[in-house]
């Protein structure tokens, strides 16, 4: 077996077509192929290192031939098209028991072959007749258009079956994280539970506030680790439900405690909707928008102002996160977006007035609203700073104090 033998034998593999009932849009594809070109006969021809293999036919019954006997065999490792008004005429068909009557009675003959994306070919797309007949440029056209129409079919099936294997494994990896992040989460509610109801609490009023923030705030980490793992088994689409805008911002407020009173940040929201969408997504959207604002509102050294604003929109809702930070340029507004990207006034240095960090943040940002049919994108903020607002669809239109 040559080198190019294996190699499309391992490209066949992977389209898992050989061996299988016809698949209904292959067969269209024939069928259209046939009607196009005005013959009785069209197929689809898998050739391996050993044998044709008719996945879809129409005008006869798909079977399986032997490599030798295969008029496509032929010619389908040549690019471009075959045509062949009389095979009983043609020195590479006038012996072929598909022309002699041993097999069939093949007259007229047409091809083209089907080449993978990495340029291997696999076969044909296949039309003959028992009588002379000749293509037209436009019928040759389309024969070579319906070709490639073939391996584009092949392809996609093959990445949904990867992306399903691949949505398998990540669910797979989720519940193993998550099981593993539920052990030590289980242990620090544990020992906060054990802490908070020390005597020694009551005549520490700070000390047990500071305990019961901490077991909310382990509450709702071990909840969302369970949502994390519920939205990897779902494949990763996001779900759709009423979620309170004004409870997901007081929760992220309270997480990011830390961060504004490390920096002395004054932080303002309006009411806010009640939108259709994942609970989960939407808190690691507000997360990343509001730890933005404080990051980079404070890169100057200074006490960050940041305000969450939202504007009724007809059909939907607009969230706008302010700072008073550096803010983004114009011509950078849409390059931000890209992962590991960060505006020029934001790339300096922590020690230097900068802010630090990778440049994550934004592009998770523009993955999760358009996963739940938005729009994200920059502008300048009154406060001086940027202004990152989101378009989400309509929901509930009450109002909710945050």
């Amino acid at each position: 077996m040559s080198i190019e033998d294996i190699a499309r034998r391992e490209a066949i593999a992977e389209y898992e077509v050989v061996g299988r009932p016809p698949e209904p849009d292959l067969q269209g594809l024939v069928e259209l192929a046939a009607t196009l070109c005005h013959v009785p006969c069209a197929v689809i021809n898998i050739i391996d290192d050993r044998s044709q293999h008719q996945v879809a036919a129409v005008g006869f019954e798909p079977d399986v031939c032997s490599r030798e006997d295969s008029m496509c065999a032929v010619v389908f490792r040549h690019p471009g098209h075959t045509v062949v008004a009389d095979a009983r005429l043609d020195d590479r068909f006038r012996q072929n028991p598909f022309v002699t009557g041993e097999v069939a009675n093949v007259v007229f003959y047409a091809s083209s072959p089907l080449v993978t994306p990495a340029g291997i070919p696999i076969g044909t797309l296949c039309v003959f007749d028992e009588q002379t007949r000749e293509l037209t440029d436009s019928e040759s056209r389309g024969l070579a258009l319906l070709a490639h129409q073939v391996v584009d079919v092949l392809e996609l099936r093959r990445i949904t079956r990867e992306l399903g294997r691949s949505n398998e494994s990540l669910a797979q990896f989720a519940g193993q994280v998550s099981h593993d992040l539920r052990t030590p989460l289980t242990a620090l509610a544990g020992f906060l539970e054990l802490a908070a109801d020390s005597p020694e609490l009551v005549d520490a009023p700070r000390a047990a506030s500071a305990l019961s923030r901490a077991e909310a705030a382990t509450a709702r980490m071990s909840a969302l680790v369970e949502d994390l793992l519920d939205y990897a088994r779902i494949g990763g689409r996001p779900s759709r439900r009423p979620v309170d805008l004004a409870e997901v911002v007081a929760d992220v407020v309270d997480d990011l405690d830390a961060q504004v009173a490390a920096t002395g940040a004054s932080l303002e929201v309006d009411p806010l909707p009640v939108v259709p969408g994942d609970p989960t997504l939407l808190r690691a959207l507000l997360q990343n928008l509001l730890s933005n604002a404080l990051k980079f509102g404070a890169a100057g050294g200074r006490s960050p102002r940041v305000e969450v604003r939202c504007d009724e929109l007809d059909g939907g809702w607009r969230v706008r996160v302010e700072d008073d930070g550096p803010g983004v340029t114009e011509a950078e507004r849409d390059r931000v977006f890209g992962l590991l990207e960060r505006g020029a006034a934001q790339a300096g240095p922590a020690a230097e007035g900068g802010a630090d960090g990778l440049g994550i943040g934004l592009s998770t940002c523009r993955r999760i609203v358009e996963a739940l049919g938005g729009r994200i994108g920059i502008d300048a903020s009154p406060l001086g700073g940027a202004s990152v607002w989101v378009l989400l669809p309509e929901g509930d239109r009450t109002l909710v104090a945050a």
